[in-house]
C-alpha cells in the first residue's frame, strides 16, 4: 500500500529556482530525521512554464517526516510535516486491519493477575468482539500503585508471577504474537515519558534526571514555601492552630479564611520569599563605591538602571562629592527595583493562597471531590511538589540545607498538570513561577524528568528512556502516549523514532488535553500520531453524543466522487471514539446503567477507531481506579452465571450487545460504509446512518439514550415514528437493557464485578416482522422508484438499539448499478456495485469519446461555453436557480465552475443541489439545449438525455453526486477531444497553455444571425448551413468575440481591433488556421477609406472611426503567412469586397472580388496618400456623445519621419478611445486620452508590415514595391528605422538635439506614448504602448535603450494582472473604473479615466514578451532572471483563470489587481496575449 504525495508550485514561487528537501528517506535507505535529500522536479510537458511542475513522494513506510522548501538565497521559506498511517496486519495470513476497524479495550495491567492467568481474563475482550487490546503500563509500579507511577521502566513486573517463576518480556511477547496470530487482536501498551515513581532505584543514583535545586535554583523558592506548607501541616494536625480557628478538620468557610489568615500572618512573614528575587542595597552601593575610588570603570549591566545615571558614571570625576552622588543614585535605582520584586511576589502569594484554598475546597470540602477528612500526615493539606528523603526537622533547621548541594540535589519536583497551560511550554523550566504560585495539581507520587534540550544534557536519562522505548516496541504492535501534551515535543519525537526502527508499523494513539486543534495538530504531525482518542463522555445530552459521531469521521450521505488526484483539504486527525476511557468518571454514576447500551451503539456507528474500558461492559457502577483498584477482573466462561463475581459469560452486562456492535462496527468499516448522517429524533433519540457509496446499502442504527436514571426521570412512552428511505432488508440487530431477578450489586472483594441485575435481550438478522422492537413498517410511496418506509415503535425502552439494513428499491438499486456500469468507461472507481444493462438504448451505444470526436470547434463553443446574450439570440438563456444565481454560461463550463467549489467540501446544501433533489428541470435543461441542435451535438445531448434517465429514477439525495460524475465524465471528454483538434503546441502544452486555449473555445462561435460578411465562395472549406432564419444556405464562419459577456452578441460581438489583437493566440497559435484565414478575409472585404472597421457590425453597420484596426489586420497577415504552413498561399485568396469604392452602397458577395495582396496594397496606398473622410451618419445617431468635430477621420504617413499619424483632439482613434459621457463633469464629447499625432504602436505596427512587403517583393510574393505614391516601401522601410529613436526616445538630457520640449519631460529614459500629439505633454506619458512596437518591429530599438525604458515600465506600471495605462506619477492617473461614477470631477466621471491608469490585461503579454527578447540580447544570465519574473508574473494569470467562474483572463482590474465590476470577465486579447508569451518561452 502507498500513496503518492505530489508539491506543487502556488503562484508567488513559479518562476523561482525552488528546492525541496524532505527527511523521508530514499527507497532502501535508513530513516534519519536530521537527514534531508532534494526532491527532483517533473514537469510533465517539459515546459517553460511551472502550472504543471510537481516533486512527488511514494509514501509507504509509516511515521511521521519533515519538508521544506526554499528559494534564491532563502534556504527555509517554509515546510511542514506529512504523517503516513501505519498498515496493520493480524491473523495468521497477515490480512490487513484498517484503521476505521478497529475496536480497542483498555485493561488495567494490575488487574490481570498472573501471567499465565491473563488468557482467560483477555478472553473476555476477544469474545465481546474487539481486535485491539490496550494494556496500562506492564512494568514495576511505584509505592502509590498507581498504574502510571513507574519504579522501573525496563523490568517486566514480577507481581505478574507467581512464586517460583519469573516471567519476561520475551512470555509477553509470546502472548501478543498469539493473540495477533490466532485471536486476530493486536496489542498495544502506554509509554510514560514525563515521570517516574518518586521511589525509583535510578532516580536516587541519578538525581540529574529530575528538576532538583542544584540543576534548576529557579525553584529554590518554591521549595521554601512547599516546606513552609509541610510544616503547617503538620501543625495543624497537631491541633496547634486551633485557637486561631483553624482546626485539622476543615468543614467549612471559616476554616477556608483562616487558612488564608495564617498563610498572610504566619507563613509568609517568616519566609520572605521576596529576599530571593531582591539586591542587598547596602552591600552593593559599598562595592559600587570601592570601584570608583580605585578608578575602576565598569561596563554596567545592572538591567533598567537610568540613562542619566549612567551618563552620570560615565562622565566621572573622581571627586567624593561626584562619586557621592553617583552612589546615592545607585541606592535609590535598587531601593525601587527591590520594591517592584516584592510587589510582584505579594502577587505570587495571593495567587499561591487562592490555589492552596482551592485544593482543600476540592479535596476536603467538594460533593465530587474524594472528601480526604482531617488534615494529617497521611492526608496533608495539600500534596507536596518536592520529594524530601530526610528525617523530619524543624523548617530553620531545613533553611540550612539550602548551603549544601549535595542534599539539595536530592530535592526532587513531582509531576502533575496546569489548568488552562500552554502545552508546548514545559512549566518546570526558568521562566515559569507554577510551583512558586502553587498552580500545579500535583501528583505526589511522581518525579517529573528532566531531558533538557538533547542527549547531551542529560545522558543517563536519554539512554534509559531509549532502552524503555525499544523493549516496548519489540513486544507490542503500537503505544499509547501517556500524558502527551506534557511530554516535550523533541523527547517524544526521538523516542517515537527509536520505536519505529524497531517496529516500523507502529500504531501510536494519544490522548490530548489542549483545548485547540491547532495545538492538536501540532502534536499530531511532529508525532506521526496515528489516532486521537476521544470521549464519548465528554456529551453532556444525546445530542451533543451524535454530533460527536459525525464530527470524528465519514462523509455526509450522497457525497461527491473525488478524483483520486486532488488537492490535500483540511482535516481533523483520525479518532479513536471511545464510549468511556479508563480516565473518566463512571458513567452509571453520572448518567444511568440503561444508557451503557445506546452509547455504544451511538460509538460504534462512528466511522473511525472506536472501544472502551473493561468493566464498562460489565456494568461496574463505579470508576475502576488506576491508583486504588487492587482486585483482579473476572475470567471469560459461556457458562457463567448473572450472579458470579469472578467469571463472566454472554449474558454478562451489555457483552451481548458490545459483541454484535463491535462486529457491526468493523463490517461496516471493512465494506466501505463510509457516510455518515446523524438525525436528532428527539431528546433521547438518536439515528445514524452509515452509507455505502458504491453499492448504496445503508445501515440505520436507532439508539434510545438513557442519559438519565428512569427512576428519577420521566421518559415519554410516545415514541416519534421514523423515516428510512429504501428497503429494509434485515433487522441487523436489536438489543435492549431490561432488568433481571439475579439480586443486587455486592461490591466483591476479590473480582471487578458488575451488576448482576440487568442484562441485554438482543435478536440479530431477523426479517423486519419478527422484530419485538418495531410495531409496525409501512410503505410510502415518495416518487418515482424511491420509496420511504414508516416504522413505529412499540418497545424501543431507554437503554435500546435498534439497527436496520437498508438497500434502495430494488428497481432503483438496478438503475443505479447500470448508471455506475456506463460510468467506468471514463473511471474504474465506479466498477464495484455496476451492473451491466441487458438493454443498452441506442443512444449508449457508443463510447461517448467517439460521439465527441465528431464534433467541432464551433460545436465546442455551444457544448461548453455561450453566456447569457449569446444564448438569448437563440431564444435561450443559462439556468438560473430560484433565490440565488444564474449560470455564467448556458453549456457545460458553467456548472462545473460551480461544483468544482462544492465537489471539494462536499456542500450538499448548496443551492444548485437543492435544486437538483427538487426536481429535474436542471437535467432535462443540460440535455434538451444540445439535442434541439442538429447533427453531432444532438447525439451528445441524446448520450446525456439516456443517462440522465436513469440519473431521474434513483433516490433523490442521491442525484447531485451523480450528475457531477456524468457531467464531469462528459467535460472531461470534451476537453480531451477539444485538444486534439488544436495544434501540437496546445496538445503538448501544460495545464496553463491548454487552459488559455479554451478561450478560443470561448470567444469562437457562430451565432444564430452571422457576425461576419460573407467571403468568396470560390475559397475551400468555407462551413455553410441552412439559416434558422430564412431557410436559405448560408456561410456560417466562425466569428471571435471580444469579450464576455459585455460584448458577445448582435452586433457589439466583432470589432477589428479587438480581433486581430487575439487572432494570434487565440486562432493561428491553437491551429485553427482556416477559421483564422476566413475572419482575415471576411474583414478584409470590409475595407474602406484603406481602414478597417473597428466596430464591425456585420460589415453595413461599420464604423471606420479607428486607426490602429488596419495595422493590427495586417499585421495578422504578416503572422498568418509566417506561422501557417503555405500561409503565403493566402495573399492570393480573393476578397470580396463589399465596398470597392470609399461612397458606394454595399456590394453583393462576389460582385466585385480581387486578391488579398490588392487589398493590402490599398491600405498601404491610401495612408501615402493620406486619408481624410467624414463618418457616415455622423452625429448622435451613431455616437450620442461625440462632438461634430470628433467625426472628422484623418491619417496619413507624414513625410519627415515616415510615421503613420492622424487624428485630431475630438477623436480617439487607437484602442485607449475613451470618449467623455458626463454633461455635469463637463467631459462629454471629449476623449480622454485622443493620442493623435503618431501613436507609438502604431509606428511599430506599420515598420513591421512595410518591412514584411518589402521581403515579400524581394521574394516575389507580393507584386507592388510603393515606387507609384511618393516614395518605394523600402525606403519608407529605412525613414522609419532611421527616426524611430530620434522621434520617439526620451533621454532626458537637456542638449539632446532630438528633444524638442525638454521642459515637458518627467520621466527619463523611456520612449514617448506618441508624436506630435495636439496637446504636446502628451506624447511624455508613461504608457505601455510602446512595449508592442518593441514585439512587432524590435529592430527599430537600441537593445541598452529598450531594457532601460522596460525597466522603467515595470517599477511604474506593471500591477498583478495587467499593466497600469498610464504613470501613477501623472497628475491624472486614477487607478480605480467607475462607469456608473457621475460627478463634478471631469477626470473620473462616468468612467472618463478609463485608460487613465486601470490595469489592463493585454498589454502584459506584449510586455512580457518583449522583455524576453532584448533579454536574449543582453546574455544568459539577464535572460534566466527574466524567464524568472515572467513565469512569477504569469502563474498570477494561471492562478485567476483556475478559479474564475468564467474560466477566463479580464479585460481590466482596478489598482493592484483589485477587481473591477465594470470589466468584461473574460476578454479576448487579455488570453491570446497571455497565451503568445508562453509560446515564446
Amino acid at each position: 500500500m502507498s500513496f503518492e504525495l505530489q508539491f506543487r508550485l502556488g503562484p508567488s514561487l513559479q518562476g523561482k529556482n525552488v528546492s525541496v528537501h524532505t527527511n523521508y528517506p530514499d527507497e532502501g535507505r535508513r530513516f534519519e530525521r536530521n537527514t534531508f535529500r532534494v526532491l527532483p522536479w517533473n514537469n510533465p510537458t517539459g515546459k517553460e512554464d511551472d502550472s504543471d511542475k510537481f516533486c512527488c513522494l511514494d509514501l509507504k513506510i509509516a511515521g511521521s517526516y519533515q519538508y521544506y522548501f526554499g528559494h534564491g538565497n532563502m534556504k527555509r521559506s517554509g515546510g511542514g510535516y506529512i504523517v503516513v498511517d501505519p498498515v496493520l496486519r493480524i491473523g495468521a495470513d497477515d490480512q490487513i486491519l484498517p484503521l476505521d476497524c478497529i475496536t480497542i479495550q483498555t485493561y488495567l495491567s494490575k488487574c490481570l493477575g498472573h501471567l499465565d492467568d491473563w488468557p482467560d481474563r483477555l478472553r473476555v475482550a476477544k469474545e465481546s468482539g474487539y481486535n485491539m487490546i490496550h494494556f496500562t503500563p506492564l512494568q514495576t509500579l511505584g509505592e502509590s500503585r498507581s498504574c502510571y507511577s513507574l519504579a522501573d521502566q525496563l523490568t517486566f513486573s514480577p507481581e505478574f508471577s507467581r512464586e517460583g517463576q519469573s516471567y519476561s518480556w520475551a512470555d509477553v511477547g509470546g502472548l501478543v504474537e498469539k493473540l495477533k496470530r490466532e485471536w486476530n487482536m493486536l496489542c498495544i501498551t502506554d509509554v510514560v515519558y514525563n515521570h517516574t515513581a518518586a521511589n525509583s532505584q535510578w532516580i536516587k543514583e541519578h538525581p540529574e534526571c529530575g528538576y532538583n535545586l542544584v540543576n534548576s535554583p529557579h525553584l529554590r523558592p518554591a521549595w521554601v514555601l512547599d516546606r513552609a506548607i509541610w510544616h503547617l501541616t503538620t501543625r495543624m494536625a497537631d491541633g496547634r492552630y486551633s485557637a486561631k480557628g483553624l482546626p485539622a478538620n476543615v468543614t467549612n468557610d471559616d476554616h477556608l479564611n483562616a487558612i488564608r489568615s495564617v498563610l498572610w500572618q504566619d507563613v509568609y512573614p517568616q519566609i520572605r520569599l521576596w529576599e530571593f528575587f531582591q539586591v542587598k542595597v547596602d552591600n552593593a552601593v559599598e562595592q559600587f563605591r570601592n570601584l570608583l575610588i580605585n578608578g575602576f570603570r565598569v561596563q554596567y549591566n545592572i538591567k533598567r538602571l537610568t540613562y542619566f545615571f549612567l551618563l552620570l558614571v560615565r562622565h566621572l570625576d573622581s571627586s567624593p562629592q561626584h562619586i557621592e552622588e553617583c552612589c546615592g543614585w545607585l541606592r535609590q535605582r535598587l531601593n525601587e527595583l527591590n520594591g517592584e520584586q516584592y510587589h510582584i511576589m505579594h502577587q505570587h502569594q495571593e495567587q499561591a493562597a487562592n490555589c492552596i484554598v482551592g485544593n482543600v475546597v476540592y479535596e476536603r470540602l467538594a460533593d465530587h471531590g474524594p472528601k480526604l477528612g482531617p488534615v494529617s500526615r497521611e492526608h496533608p493539606l495539600v500534596t507536596r511538589y518536592f520529594t524530601f528523603p530526610y528525617q523530619d526537622m524543624s523548617l530553620e533547621q531545613e533553611m540550612l540545607l539550602l548551603d549544601q548541594p549535595d542534599k539539595l540535589q536530592h530535592f526532587l519536583a513531582h509531576n502533575g498538570w496546569v489548568m488552562g497551560d500552554d502545552p508546548l511550554r514545559n512549566f518546570a523550566e526558568p521562566g515559569s513561577n507554577v510551583y512558586l504560585r502553587r498552580e500545579l495539581i500535583c501528583w505526589g507520587d511522581s518525579v517529573k524528568l528532566r531531558y533538557g534540550n538533547g542527549p547531551e544534557d542529560c545522558p543517563y536519562l536519554w539512554a534509559h528512556m531509549q532502552k524503555y522505548t525499544e523493549i516496548t516496541a519489540k513486544y507490542f504492535n503500537g503505544v499509547r502516549l501517556d500524558n502527551c501534551h506534557s511530554t516535550p515535543l523533541h523527547v517524544a519525537e526521538f523516542m517515537l523514532d527509536v520505536a519505529r526502527a524497531v517496529c516500523p508499523n507502529l500504531y501510536v494513539a494519544a490522548e490530548l488535553f489542549t483545548g485547540s486543534e491547532e495545538l492538536d495538530n501540532i502534536f499530531v504531525t511532529k508525532l506521526g500520531i496515528t489516532s486521537l482518542i476521544r470521549e464519548a463522555m465528554s456529551a453532556g445530552d444525546s445530542h451533543e453524543e451524535g454530533r460527536l459521531v459525525y464530527r470524528y469521521g465519514g462523509e455526509p450521505v450522497g457525497a461527491f466522487f473525488q478524483p483520486s488526484l486532488r488537492p490535500l483539504m483540511p482535516s481533523i486527525a483520525h479518532a479513536m471514539f471511545l464510549d468511556v476511557t479508563h480516565d473518566n468518571e463512571c458513567p452509571i454514576q453520572l448518567r444511568s446503567a440503561l444508557d451503557s447500551l445506546p452509547s455504544s451503539g451511538i460509538v460504534s456507528m462512528a466511522s473511525c477507531a472506536t472501544g472502551s474500558t473493561r468493566g464498562y461492559d460489565e456494568l461496574v457502577p463505579h470508576q475502576i481506579s488506576v491508583v486504588k483498584e487492587e482486585r483482579v477482573y473476572p475470567k471469560w466462561n459461556p457458562a457463567a452465571s448473572p450472579s458470579s463475581a469472578g467469571e463472566v459469560g454472554s449474558q454478562t452486562g451489555i457483552i451481548a450487545g458490545k459483541l454484535a456492535l463491535n462486529r457491526l462496527h468493523q463490517e461496516l468499516s471493512a465494506q466501505g460504509f463510509i457516510q455518515v448522517y446523524v438525525d436528532q429524533v428527539d431528546a433521547d433519540i438518536v439515528a445514524i446512518t452509515r452509507h455505502c457509496p458504491s453499492t448504496h446499502q445503508s445501515v440505520v442504527a436507532v439508539c434510545r439514550t438513557a442519559f438519565w436514571n428512569p427512576k428519577t426521570h420521566q421518559y415519554h412512552s410516545n415514541v416519534p415514528p421514523m423515516f428510512i428511505p429504501g428497503k429494509i432488508e434485515e433487522v441487523v440487530l436489536e438489543a435492549r437493557t431490561v432488568e433481571r431477578h439475579a439480586g443486587n450489586y455486592k461490591k466483591n472483594g476479590n473480582y471487578i464485578n458488575g451488576m448482576p441485575e440487568f442484562t441485554v435481550e438482543i435478536k440479530e438478522h431477523i426479517p423486519l416482522q419478527e422484530s419485538s422492537v418495531v410495531k409496525q413498517a409501512g410503505v410510502i410511496s415518495k416518487g418515482r422508484s424511491e420509496y420511504v418506509q414508516e416504522i413505529t415503535f412499540q418497545k424501543l425502552t431507554p437503554g435500546s438499539v435498534i439497527a436496520f439494513r437498508v438497500s434502495l428499491d430494488p428497481k432503483a438499486q438496478q438503475l443505479v448499478g447500470v448508471l455506475r456500469y456506463y460510468l467506468s468507461q471514463f473511471s474504474p472507481k465506479y466498477r464495484r456495485g455496476s451492473v451491466a444493462d441487458p438493454n443498452t438504448p441506442p443512444a449508449l451505444q457508443k463510447p461517448l469519446a467517439q460521439l465527441m470526436s465528431k464534433l467541432t470547434l464551433g460545436d465546442m463553443n455551444i457544448l461548453l461555453f455561450r453566456c447569457d446574450a449569446e444564448e438569448q439570440e437563440d431564444g435561450g438563456g443559462c439556468y438560473s436557480f430560484p433565490g440565488w444565481e444564474n449560470l455564467k454560461y448556458a453549456g457545460l463550463q458553467g456548472l462545473i465552475s460551480v461544483l468544482a467549489d462544492i465537489r471539494p467540501n462536499n456542500d450538499l446544501g448548496h443551492p444548485l443541489c437543492a435544486n437538483l433533489r427538487q426536481g429535474d428541470w436542471l437535467i432535462d435543461y443540460v440535455a434538451n439545449r444540445l439535442i434541439h441542435r442538429e447533427g453531432p451535438l444532438a447525439e451528445v445531448g441524446q448520450w446525456l438525455a439516456a443517462m440522465f434517465d436513469y440519473l431521474k429514477h434513483i433516490p433523490r439525495y442521491l442525484i447531485p453526486c451523480y450528475f457531477d460524475a456524468i457531467l464531469v465524465a462528459t467535460y472531461t471528454t470534451a476537453l480531451d477531444a477539444t485538444s486534439k483538434l488544436m495544434s501540437s503546441f496546445i496538445q503538448n502544452g501544460s495545464t496553463f497553455v491548454r487552459l488559455l486555449a479554451l478561450g478560443s473555445v470561448q470567444m469562437c462561435g457562430v451565432g444564430r444571425f452571422p457576425a461576419l460578411p460573407p467571403v468568396s465562395m470560390k475559397i475551400d472549406d468555407v462551413p455553410y448551413r441552412l439559416s434558422p432564419i430564412s431557410g436559405q444556405k448560408e456561410q456560417c464562419c466562425v466569428s471571435l468575440a471580444a469579450g464576455l459577456p459585455h460584448f458577445s452578441s448582435g452586433i457589439f460581438r466583432c470589432w477589428g481591433r479587438d480581433t486581430f489583437i487575439a487572432l494570434r493566440g487565440l486562432m493561428l497559435l491553437t491551429g485553427r488556421h482556416s477559421e483564422a484565414r476566413n475572419i482575415i478575409l471576411a474583414f478584409a472585404g470590409t475595407l474602406r477609406h484603406g481602414l478597417i472597421p473597428n466596430l464591425l457590425g456585420e460589415g453595413r453597420c461599420a464604423r471606420y472611426n479607428c486607426r490602429d484596426a488596419v495595422w493590427w489586420w495586417l499585421q495578422c497577415i504578416q503572422d498568418y503567412a509566417t506561422h501557417v504552413p503555405e500561409g503565403h498561399d493566402i495573399l492570393h485568396c480573393p476578397v470580396t469586397r463589399m465596398y470597392p469604392t470609399d461612397d458606394c452602397e454595399p456590394c453583393k458577395p462576389g460582385e466585385v472580388e480581387q486578391p488579398l495582396y490588392d487589398v493590402i496594397q490599398e491600405a498601404l496606398q491610401r495612408h501615402l496618400q493620406g486619408i481624410s473622410f467624414r463618418e457616415r451618419n455622423a452625429g448622435p445617431k451613431i455616437d450620442m456623445n461625440m462632438r461634430d468635430e470628433g467625426f472628422n477621420v484623418f491619417a496619413k504617413v507624414d513625410p519627415a519621419t515616415g510615421f503613420v499619424s492622424g487624428g485630431n483632439r475630438f477623436n480617439c482613434g487607437t484602442w485607449m478611445d475613451k470618449m467623455g459621457e458626463s454633461d455635469r463633469a463637463r467631459n462629454k464629447g471629449m476623449p480622454a486620452t485622443p493620442r493623435d499625432g503618431a501613436a507609438v504602436e502604431i509606428v511599430g505596427l506599420s515598420k513591421s508590415t512595410v518591412r514584411w512587403v518589402v521581403e515579400l517583393h524581394k521574394k516575389g510574393l507580393f507584386p507592388y514595391d510603393g515606387k507609384d505614391v511618393f516614395i518605394s516601401y523600402t525606403q519608407w522601410n529605412d525613414q522609419l528605422q532611421h527616426s524611430f529613436e530620434a522621434g520617439f526616445w526620451v533621454s532626458g538630457d537637456p542638449k539632446d538635439p532630438n528633444e524638442k520640449h525638454p521642459d515637458l519631460v518627467h520621466k527619463k529614459g523611456i520612449y514617448k506614448d506618441s508624436y506630435g500629439a495636439s496637446s504636446p505633454w502628451c506624447d511624455y506619458q508613461l504608457r505601455p504602448n510602446f512595449t508592442i512596437a518593441m514585439v512587432v518591429a524590435p529592430e527599430m530599438f537600441t537593445v541598452e535603450r529598450a531594457w532601460r525604458a522596460l525597466e522603467v515600465a515595470e517599477k511604474k506600471l506593471l500591477g498583478p494582472l495587467g499593466m497600469k495605462t498610464l504613470d501613477p506619477d501623472d497628475m491624472v492617473y486614477c487607478g480605480v473604473y467607475d462607469n456608473a461614477l457621475d460627478n463634478d470631477n471631469y477626470n473620473l466621471a462616468r468612467g472618463f479615466n478609463y485608460h487613465q491608469g486601470p490595469e489592463w490585461l493585454w498589454p502584459v503579454g506584449y510586455f512580457l514578451r518583449a522583455k524576453l527578447y532584448f533579454a536574449r540580447k543582453l546574455g544568459v544570465e539577464v535572460y534566466t532572471k527574466t524567464v524568472t519574473l515572467v513565469k512569477n508574473v504569469l502563474s498570477q494569470h494561471y492562478t485567476h483563470l483556475e478559479r474564475s467562474p468564467w474560466k477566463g483572463l479580464p479585460e481590466l482590474t482596478n489598482e493592484n489587481g483589485q477587481h473591477c465590476p465594470f470589466s468584461c470577465e473574460t476578454q479576448a486579447w487579455s488570453l491570446a496575449t497571455v497565451l503568445e508569451v508562453l509560446h515564446d518561452l
